[in-house]
C-alpha cells in the first residue's frame, strides 16, 4: 500500500511560488519542479515540465524520455517568447511500478530514500557547489553557506535536450521505506539529520511528516519556495 503527503509554500521571503508538484498513486508518478526566471517565467516553466512529464509517462514513455521531451517544449516556448532571460526549471521525478522505483532529475531538487534506518540522498545536485565538492575544493558543510550555492549547472529550458545528464537511480521500495522529493527550499534551511528525524517518526502519517518538514523550513527562515512530497510504502 502506498500513501503520500504533499505541500507547497511560497516561503517567507518570496512573493511568488514558482514551484509545482504532482502525485498520482494509480500512475505511480510523483515529481517536484522548481522554476526560475522571474516575471512568472519560472512558474510557467515548472508547470510546463509537470504537464509534459505527466502526459508522456501516461502515454507510456520512460522518465528520462519524458523529461527530455519537457525540456524540448520549454526551450521552444522560451525561444518563441524571445525574452532576454530564458525560463527554466529543475525537476525531480519518481516512478513506482510494483515494488521497484526509478528516479530521474535535472538541477538541484532532490530525492531521498528513507530505508527505515537511515536517510540516503539518491540524487546528486547539478549545481556549481556540487562540482566544487566533487573536485574536493569545498566540503558539503561549506557548500551549505557558499554564496553561489543556488547556481545550477543544468535545467529544463536552459540545457539542450541532448546535453542533459540523466542518470536514473533505481531500487526496491520495501514496506517501511519512504521516498522524499523536495525543492531546495527545504534543503536550504533544514539539514539532512533534521529531515531524517522527522521522516523516522512512523507514528505520523505521510501528510503529517510533510507538515512537520514544512514547519521546520519556515522556522529556519523560509528563504525560498518550499515543496515537499513524501511517498511511503506501508
Amino acid at each position: 500500500m502506498i500513501e503520500f503527503g504533499h505541500l507547497s509554500h511560497v516561503g517567507l521571503r518570496r512573493d511568488l511560488n514558482e514551484d509545482t508538484y504532482y502525485g498520482d498513486i494509480e500512475l505511480g508518478l510523483w515529481l517536484v519542479a522548481d522554476g526560475m526566471g522571474g516575471h512568472e517565467s519560472g512558474e510557467i516553466a515548472s508547470a510546463m515540465a509537470r504537464e509534459a512529464v505527466v502526459r508522456e509517462v501516461r502515454a507510456g514513455a520512460g522518465l528520462a524520455d519524458a523529461i527530455r521531451r519537457a525540456d524540448e517544449e520549454i526551450l521552444a516556448h522560451s525561444r518563441a517568447r524571445a525574452q532576454a532571460l530564458p525560463m527554466g526549471t529543475t525537476v525531480a521525478a519518481v516512478r513506482i511500478v510494483g515494488n521497484r522505483f526509478e528516479t530521474v532529475w535535472v538541477g538541484d531538487s532532490r530525492v531521498y530514500l528513507w530505508t527505515g534506518e537511515r536517510l540516503c540522498q539518491l540524487t546528486q545536485d547539478h549545481s556549481y557547489v556540487q562540482s566544487l565538492i566533487d573536485q574536493g575544493s569545498i566540503s558539503a558543510e561549506q557548500a551549505r553557506s557558499h554564496p553561489q550555492r543556488n547556481v545550477v549547472t543544468q535545467a529544463l529550458g536552459v540545457t539542450a535536450a541532448e546535453a542533459l545528464q540523466l542518470d536514473p537511480v533505481s531500487g526496491e521500495l520495501r514496506p517501511g521505506m519512504q521516498l522524499l522529493l523536495c525543492s531546495d527550499g527545504l534543503t536550504e534551511d533544514v539539514d539532512d539529520a533534521s529531515i531524517a528525524r522527522i521522516v523516522a517518526r512512523t507514528e505520523l502519517s505521510a501528510q503529517e511528516c510533510v507538515e512537520h518538514l514544512l514547519a521546520a523550513a519556515l522556522d529556519a527562515g523560509g528563504s525560498d519556495n518550499i515543496t515537499i512530497v513524501l511517498v511511503r510504502r506501508r
